[in-house]
């Protein structure tokens, strides 16, 4: 093993053992992950994430491999929604979430488990919720939205009905707007806001979505984010690793990998293009594999074979 830059790898007598609760509606084989399994020396870490919000899916999988390889054995566990993460891990069912919107997308979940959360460091600056449209359509802004609800059949097509964007858009965008009246927000999964992005694409249809960056699918729709003047989708915010409390103290090692994490917006690209679209799901550990070998000096603390 090629460590870069990590130091203070100490040696943990006994694996910690959680005991996961069922606010998962899914799970991965424990200790299963991409370096060939087996019980590390340093440890259990439970990573939640959703995976189907791929700027996190991509970050979980990276930060298996990396912790893996330091010698943690971690278990993956897979949940469909933030609130019940969030929930986890203020519980400690979950310990790491490794792709969170603390600072205005999820700051209702950091409000309510604040003293039961630890944030371990934000590795990615810039992130925006948004509201898009394919380059074909004609519109630029979304004070624009209310003269052309006609055009869009009176639909705006969303996410997860708890995601933070569909807060943000529901409770904020859509009265700022004025388009209470005129628009319906359409919820369901993101799955299904692509499929119907993806059949609108198809037809060069007008579609309206709500959307966010990083994602892979603004560049693979060439979407345009519609000027917001009113400020509506809230400003930029950095991406966060998050802890359960002590996380820490209890797993120094992690929190020293972790903390070392920076990326910017070549190297998040590119991570979620090669996981998401160049291998998708069944494949990810050897997407992680490709995107290391490619970026070998990503980040301070980056470990490579």
């Amino acid at each position: 093993m090629n460590k870069r830059h990590l130091t203070g790898i100490l040696a943990i007598g006994t694996a910690a053992s959680l005991a996961l609760s069922g606010c998962a509606t899914g799970n991965d084989v424990a200790g299963g992950g991409s370096n060939g399994g087996g019980e590390g020396d340093l440890g259990t870490i439970t990573l939640g994430y959703l995976p189907s919000w791929t700027d996190g899916l991509s970050t979980a999988y990276l930060l298996e491999d990396q912790l893996e390889k330091i010698g943690y054995t971690v278990e993956m566990q897979e949940l469909t929604e933030a609130g019940p993460l969030y929930a986890g891990l203020a519980q400690g069912d979950v310990d790491i979430y490794p792709s969170a919107w603390p600072e205005l997308t999820h700051k209702s979940y950091m409000d309510q488990y604040k003293d039961q959360i630890e944030d371990l460091g934000s590795y990615y600056e810039g992130a925006k919720l948004t509201i898009a449209v394919p380059d074909y359509v004609d519109i630029d802004s979304i004070d624009d939205l209310k003269a052309n609800a006609a055009r869009f059949g009176g639909k705006i097509y969303g996410i997860e009905p708890g995601a933070g964007l569909t807060k943000q858009t529901q409770e904020s965008m859509i009265p700022a707007y004025g388009l209470d009246d005129s628009f319906q927000l359409v919820t369901s999964s993101t799955a299904a806001m692509l499929t119907e992005l993806d059949s609108a694409e198809a037809a060069k249809r007008d579609i309206v979505v709500t959307s966010w960056r990083p994602f892979w699918a603004n560049d693979k729709y060439k979407l345009k984010d519609l000027e917001d003047p009113k400020g509506a989708m809230g400003e930029a915010e950095a991406l966060h690793f998050l802890g359960t409390a002590g996380f820490a103290k209890e797993y120094p090692e992690a929190a020293e990998l972790i903390k070392g994490i920076k990326l910017d917006d070549e190297q998040y690209a590119s991570l979620e293009d090669t996981v998401v679209n160049k291998y998708g799901e069944g494949k990810y550990p050897e997407a992680v594999d490709e995107w290391l070998k490619e970026n070998p000096d990503a980040y301070d603390t980056i470990v490579t074979d």
